[in-house]
């Protein structure tokens, strides 16, 4: 069963999350500290961490930062308040996939809920694939190996089986997030896409106000793939409009 961890101060809240997953057949752990709510994340597994920013001594910000430390696939969703414009961007360039502002209507909740965990299923199926494609080598050593499924773009690979990306020989370690969005972005070379059109390619939804997210998410991506993040040569801004992937700055 899938499993989600909803850590929030206010037991209001974290009852009527609790009550809105539950419907949708989730099964649901709470804690109401960011104590408890850090001891939980790092000593169980949870396919979803929901995460309140503003929790007294350990914050959110604080959990996402440690969790995101030792599990760079972890999902999870940061809760704001509507005021919060700094906590949003902080959480988004510490590691969080996405973040919901306070109120939030219950139709939206559960819509990021299955986005994110779409991609938490994905990662799953390829982490399985890979164990039976091993136990299967093992046992019949004379068979061929399957290709892998790649995308090669100069010096770019991205190995869609393993979720392993190397760029000048060298692995990068991306978020879930990360990736899909590098993934979709490379699968277009030249195309240029708007924020809102990523928002629905890559996060499965469109929603006013959230554009911000994929700002976030391509300043940590050009942090990890570009030489020099001042000047962007695979990722670039084209203004006005949106980013696309420039196919010839991989070569």
């Amino acid at each position: 069963m899938t499993t989600i961890l909803v850590v929030e101060d206010d037991h209001d809240i974290a009852h009527l999350i609790e009550v809105q997953l539950k419907e949708l057949n989730f099964d649901v752990e709470l804690a109401f500290d960011g104590e408890s709510g850090l001891e939980k994340a790092q000593s169980q597994s949870f396919d979803l961490i929901i995460l309140d920013v503003m929790l007294g001594r350990v914050s959110g910000l604080d959990i996402c930062r440690k969790v995101r430390d030792t599990d760079p696939e972890q999902a999870i969703l940061m809760l704001t308040s509507r005021s919060s414009e700094t906590d949003r961007v902080v959480g988004l360039e510490l590691g969080a996939d996405d973040y919901m502002t306070k109120p939030f209507s219950v139709r939206e909740l559960q819509a990021r809920v299955r986005s994110l965990l779409r991609r938490v299923n994905l990662i799953k199926a390829v982490h399985q694939a890979q164990t039976l494609a091993l136990q299967f080598s093992e046992q019949a050593t004379n068979c061929s190996q399957p290709e892998h499924k790649r995308i090669v773009i100069g010096q770019l690979e991205i190995n869609q089986t393993s979720h392993q990306i190397r760029i000048h020989g060298q692995t990068l370690h991306l978020t879930s997030t990360e990736y899909d969005l590098l993934c979709f972005l490379a699968m277009h070379p030249g195309q240029v896409f708007s924020r809102s059109d990523l928002l629905s390619s890559v996060w499965g939804y469109h929603h006013s106000g959230y554009e911000h997210t994929v700002n976030s998410h391509i300043n940590r991506l050009r942090n990890k793939l570009e030489s020099d993040v001042s000047d962007p040569k695979i990722v670039q801004t084209v203004w006005g409009v949106g980013y696309k992937f420039n196919e010839h700055g991989v070569h």
